[in-house]
């Protein structure tokens, strides 16, 4: 029996592990979103410790270089935590922008599947063809020499 070669497999193998390789890169993309958000409420916590710290020095006797301090380190918090917002936006189109790379790759892929599956369609239609031709030559064979 014939064998079915599918004359593009190797563009399909390809399309194949570019898939893999962008499921590795969004993966890594959401890890990286994950660690940024990570880092964020890190920096909203301690910003909330410092808001304790400054409501603490406001009550009972009052330490103007303590308060100086803690209203540095909130501003310096607040530096952070704004920084940090943007680098989770960068991290949230970065893997928006893997997604959609990984959806195209995918569409690519899949395309090449159904290429694949129309050829091996056409290649079983054609086995048929060739097995019905020989069983009509064989049966044409037998009812002409029985005569």
């Amino acid at each position: 029996m014939a064998k079915f070669i599918y004359r593009m497999q190797n563009i399909l193998d390809i399309k194949r592990k570019l898939e893999e390789q962008e499921k590795i890169n969004y993966g890594l993309a959401n890890q990286k979103l994950a660690e940024e958000n990570e880092k964020l409420q890190e920096l909203l916590m301690r910003r909330a410790g410092y808001d304790k710290q400054m409501k603490e020095c406001m009550v009972g006797a009052i330490d103007l270089n303590r308060i100086r301090q803690i209203r540095y380190a909130l501003n310096t918090m607040k530096t952070l935590i704004r920084n940090q917002m943007i680098a989770v936006h960068v991290a949230e189109k970065n893997l928006e922008l893997a997604r959609k790379r990984l959806k195209d790759v995918m569409v690519e892929r899949k395309t090449q599947e159904k290429l694949r599956e129309h050829a091996f369609d056409k290649f079983k239609q054609e086995i048929n063809y060739e097995e019905n031709k020989v069983v009509d030559e064989l049966v044409s064979y037998t009812y002409h020499r029985a005569e």
